[in-house]
């Protein structure tokens, strides 16, 4: 299949599912695998990331922009960018420490993604199934310490095929937030996590990094922000009224096919 082909449907790939507790990264990272697809450093997978992202900062700016603009004066501003911060910073440490193992080996192992899909959907699918009561609905104001914990279910996202989103919301649930608001939470720390792990990787693989193929990224990058645009409002009400069990199905039978793939040979 032509390369740029392959980039527009990565692309279009990235912005359906990195909003979506099924973990972009893993579907990526096997796609690529079964359509041959390779970029030295994992350079193509990063960068289209940003179009996702962007999608975000642009559907969200007047609110969090408000945010920001009120920090100085308006208390529950500031208790929101600190929630942010905080349910930022477990994973932002790990992932520093484990960046190395991360790159060469986890991200290596399709094997390993493809079980993580489908012990993930299961356990989406049980704490979609559980009567937990919400105790917060609005994800502009959540407690610091309900911050933290999600933070800490945000680890789990360290190992390929977890998926951010999913660990994040699954944390946000337990801790008694509304479907729609875990959700909403998870988007919100995406916008920093996502340019820090783009940087971050950036200046770690810079002397492998692969730009040669400027127009296949731009593609991917481009394809990723308009499918986003289009998925996250669509996710925030299915979610609303449907939950994830969904989500959990998707994750589970995506898996189980990359499980049987793999052990075919391919």
């Amino acid at each position: 299949m032509d390369s740029t082909i392959i980039a527009v449907l990565l692309g279009i790939l990235e912005g359906l599912t990195e909003f979506i507790p099924v973990s972009s990264t893993g579907h990526l990272l096997l796609a690529g695998h079964f359509l041959g697809f390779d970029s030295a450093g994992n350079t193509f997978e990063v960068v289209i990331q940003i179009g996702a992202v962007m999608a975000l900062v642009v559907l969200y700016f007047s609110r969090l922009w408000g945010a920001v603009a009120t920090a100085g004066t308006d208390p529950a501003s500031r208790r929101f960018i600190w929630s942010i911060v905080i349910a930022a910073v477990p994973a932002v440490l790990l992932g520093v420490l484990m960046h190395d193992l991360i790159k060469t080996v986890l991200f290596e192992t399709p094997m390993l993604i493809a079980v993580m899909l489908v012990l993930g959907g299961v356990i989406l699918l049980l704490v979609d199934r559980m009567k937990l009561v919400e105790t917060h609905s609005d994800p502009m104001r959540l407690p610091l310490k309900t911050a933290l914990g999600i933070g800490i279910f945000q680890c789990l996202s360290l190992i390929p095929g977890t998926s951010r989103s999913g660990s994040t919301i699954v944390g946000a649930l337990l801790l008694g937030v509304s479907k729609r608001a875990a959700a909403e939470f998870s988007f919100f720390l995406s916008i920093p996590m996502m340019f820090g792990v783009f940087g971050y990787d950036l200046l770690k693989n810079r002397d492998v990094l692969d730009f040669s193929a400027l127009s296949e990224i731009a593609l991917g990058l481009i394809a990723a922000f308009i499918t986003a645009l289009l998925v996250v409002r669509w996710v925030l009400n299915y979610v609303s009224t449907h939950g994830y069990a969904l989500f959990g199905w998707w994750r589970i039978v995506v898996g189980l096919i990359a499980i049987a793939a793999l052990s075919l040979g391919f």
